[in-house]
């Protein structure tokens, strides 16, 4: 099948079923997918409406088979910046989006959509992971600050940029339009909100020194509706506690701060029988869940987004569309089998439109510290 046609399939595909949806008429339905195949005849490629393009991003969300948040789909604002070019003009409404989606702490699901991949231009491209993220600094075998960062803060630094060396530097944004170098745009540090982390009952916890930002903001994965692959659409919602307490701080190769924690408690780590490793998970994701309660920042912890999931699953259901899922993303990472997520299994068929890895746009979602929950 010659590449014109599978984009005109996806097109009607997308479109039909849109349409349906949004309750359109048979008449405007059959209008539009003509509109549609004249322009891909026409010059390769078509255009969505604004209407669809809303549509398109919020189906995407509702259908990320390793997403627990997905109760909300319909909630996403959507911001459609679709006429930028330039890698400044670009930068300025990303910062925009970091703004609008912190809401001074009350955490608002947003996705900005940048100009998609067209025929005879280069991809619009954003190099960062998240638009908010610390670097990591290699030190000789150790690394401070986020060893996920690592090889990012290393792009940064050949480009230019100089952090203070700290745990929690904030990288820069990086952006590349069209086949030139990419430019380096440093975050405003008040647009930043950061929550430090203390424990309701243990005092000593705040010496560790731990803090981490409010909103997760995933911008490398492509958006892909009806055929057309959105290369920069940057997405957020609001963090489950584990994905911070559980993952960021306890990972080994994150921020490790497990035995650190234990230590605080009076834990031995000499045996894996004390269960220290449990015990300091439970009491780390804790001190995560107060400090942003204190500082007013949205966050779920995973036993409410597990049943929130479960009203997603019963709304669908009534809707006549089946939930597909990826278990093992799914379960919380702290007591999943506390949760009916756990006992259930999950059709992992991808559905369209969704989110996928950049460069791979027809292999499967892959977990990006999904930030409609984890």
């Amino acid at each position: 099948m010659k590449v014109y046609d599978v984009l005109q399939s996806d097109a009607e595909e997308y479109i039909l079923l849109c349409y349906q949806e949004l309750g359109k008429t048979e008449a405007e339905t059959v209008r539009r997918l003509a509109e549609i195949r004249a322009s891909i005849e026409e010059t390769g490629t078509y255009e969505h409406t604004y209407e669809e393009l809303v549509h398109g991003a919020k189906m995407a969300w509702r259908n990320s088979n390793r997403c627990i948040g997905r109760l909300f789909w319909d909630s996403m604002q959507v911001i459609d910046e679709r006429g930028l070019e330039r890698p400044g003009d670009i930068a300025d409404a990303l910062l925009r989006h970091i703004e609008r989606g912190t809401g001074g702490g009350k955490i608002v699901p947003t996705i900005t959509v940048f100009r998609p991949s067209v025929p005879g231009m280069s991809d619009i491209r954003i190099l960062n992971h998240q638009l908010i993220r610390y670097a990591g600094y290699e030190n000789g075998g150790t690394v401070t600050g986020d060893p996920a960062s690592v090889l990012f803060t290393r792009l940064c630094k050949k480009l230019g940029w100089t952090g203070e060396g700290t745990p929690y530097d904030v990288l820069p944004l990086v952006i590349q339009g069209g086949k030139g170098v990419p430019e380096l745009f440093p975050i405003p540090p008040e647009l930043v909100m950061e929550v430090p982390i203390t424990h309701p009952d243990m005092p000593a916890f705040a010496e560790l020194g731990l803090r981490w930002y409010a909103v997760p903001i995933i911008s490398d994965m492509e958006l892909v509706i009806g055929g057309i692959r959105y290369t920069a659409a940057p997405f957020n919602g609001w963090y489950m506690v584990t994905e911070v307490g559980a993952r960021n701080f306890a990972d080994e190769q994150r921020y490790n701060m497990l035995p650190r924690v234990a230590e605080l408690m009076g834990l031995s780590t000499a045996s894996e029988t004390s269960l220290w490793r449990d015990r300091a998970l439970v009491e780390m994701n804790v001190a995560v869940l107060h400090s942003y309660k204190q500082a007013g920042v949205s966050m779920v912890d995973h036993h409410t987004a597990a049943s929130q999931f479960r009203l997603f699953e019963e709304r669908e259901a009534r809707s006549g569309r089946e939930v597909t899922g990826n278990w093992t993303w799914l379960i919380p990472p702290l007591s999943p089998a506390t949760t009916h997520i756990f006992h259930h299994s999950y059709d992992n068929t991808v559905k369209t439109p969704n989110f996928f890895k950049r460069e791979a746009s027809n292999a499967t979602p892959v977990h990006a510290g999904c930030p409609f929950h984890h």
